[in-house]
């Protein structure tokens, strides 16, 4: 809120309170109202809000208001973690209280698909990107609004195929939200990426430089800070390790980054942003592993925390910053959830948390994004 716009509506509350004026809702003026007040409200209690009156529902069923929330939300205490499981996903909030998930909420999967068919692939601003393994269809999908979109088309675009391909969900500057996809056949690759806003898809042309993504597994998703989305890539069979590459959302192109420099030749890599920056953890040193945490500046690295040397959690992870305790949370591909808190010295970081044996497991953030551009 800014300054002269929380002096004023404090002024009008405290005014009301010693019954010097007579102050209702509609005094405090609807921009303050909606986009200094409501905007702060979990993602929940802006649905419960649209309830009070039609022109509540109209403000608050915008795209500019869900983009707006977003921005302020996802900086906040919404985080949940969800498991798929039966046909049922089961939801828990993450307590800055607890050092793990809490009592889970439940909710039903709204598309077409048998829990043990779907694949969680990435999130990001509340929007989940899932895979039909029997199908390798991709759809995108709001846990919080059961809103979803199928993004395959009739021309075999958005066809995922696990350990070939990878994909990233990233927003631009027309806050068109987009999904990337690399997908690998038979020595053969392609670049497209989904448009929300045109329900499309268009194909992105390859650097040759990228050449080393051909018959190498690609080992993460897209990670997506500061307008770039990263990857990184195994690049054993040309010895040149484990690689980051970039692509600038704006440019449509694709560069090669900097990597930490590690002292030896075995080492892998999890990214993950944390207060809008972009972290690495690098696992090297076979077989005495050591995890590092590193902070890109620039196009630099520096490192900033090293991992007491026990047994390594890090490998074949997803790696999530919890904004609400400062922690982070690693979810094995088999569906054990650790945490990591860098606060503390020795064993005393590492803490198990829960295993929801072998369910697919993702954290996102309540959001009230549509994957649908048109919505209301």
């Amino acid at each position: 809120m800014s300054t002269n716009n929380l002096q004023s509506c404090k002024r009008k509350m405290f005014l009301h309170g010693h019954g010097r004026q007579s102050t209702s809702i509609d005094d405090l003026g609807l921009d303050i109202l909606v986009y200094e007040i409501l905007i702060r409200l979990p993602a929940k209690g802006v649905g419960r809000s649209k309830c009070v009156c039609k022109k509540w529902l109209s403000l608050l069923s915008t795209r500019h208001f869900a983009m707006m929330h977003c921005r302020h939300i996802s900086t906040s205490y919404n985080q949940k973690f969800i498991a798929i499981g039966s046909r049922l996903c089961s939801v828990f909030p993450l307590s800055c209280e607890d050092s793990g998930p809490l009592l889970n909420s439940r909710i039903l999967l709204p598309f077409e698909a048998s829990w043990n068919k779907v694949n969680i692939l990435t999130s990001f601003e509340g929007l989940l990107c899932v895979c039909f393994r029997n199908t390798g269809k991709l759809v995108i999908w709001n846990p919080l609004t059961h809103a979803f979109k199928e993004v395959s088309s009739s021309n075999s675009r958005g066809l995922y195929k696990p350990k070939s391909d990878a994909i990233g969900l990233y927003v631009d500057k027309k806050v068109d939200y987009k999904l990337l996809h690399i997908k690998r056949r038979r020595g053969r690759m392609w670049v497209h990426v989904y448009s929300s806003m045109f329900d499309s898809w268009h194909k992105i042309t390859f650097a040759n430089k990228l050449r080393c993504w051909r018959g190498e597994p690609i080992c993460s998703n897209g990670t997506f800070c500061k307008g770039v989305l990263y990857f990184l890539v195994n690049c054993f069979i040309e010895n040149k390790g484990v690689m980051l590459f970039g692509f600038d959302v704006e440019s449509e192109r694709f560069k090669l980054k900097t990597f930490p420099r590690i002292p030896h030749a075995d080492y892998d890599g999890n990214l993950v942003v944390v207060h809008k920056e972009l972290h690495m953890f690098v696992t090297h040193g076979l077989p005495n592993w050591t995890v590092d945490l590193w902070r890109m500046e620039g196009e630099s690295w520096v490192k900033l925390w090293v991992f007491p040397r026990i047994q390594p959690v890090i490998l074949s992870c997803s790696i999530t910053y919890i904004t609400s305790t400062g922690r982070f949370l690693v979810v094995s591909n088999d569906g054990v959830a650790n945490e990591i808190d860098t606060t503390k010295k020795g064993d005393d970081c590492f803490l198990h948390v829960v295993c929801f044996h072998g369910l697919q497991g993702a954290i996102y953030t309540e959001t009230l994004t549509s994957p649908d551009f048109y919505f209301h």
